[in-house]
């Protein structure tokens, strides 16, 4: 029962990874509309830069992830 459980978390596709991708943007957009709010000038602009980089670095180690697990098997 929990080996089924556990693999509803488990990422193994490329468009499961970029539906995910979508969702983190998404977030980091509006929480980086935020910081534009509350930190006007060039403060809210670095915060909302970090957001969206954040999303950008573990955009890309999902996809990397998935390919590592395809090529070297899903004990990786």
């Amino acid at each position: 029962m929990w080996k089924k459980f556990k693999r509803l978390f488990i990422i193994k596709t490329k468009f499961e990874a970029f539906l995910i991708i979508y969702a983190l943007a998404t977030g980091a957009v509006a929480r980086g509309q935020d910081y534009l709010v509350q930190y006007p000038g060039f403060g809210g602009k670095l915060l909302f830069l970090a957001c969206t980089g954040a999303v950008f670095m573990a955009g890309a180690k999902m996809l990397d992830a998935i390919e590592y697990r395809n090529a070297y098997g899903p004990d990786y």
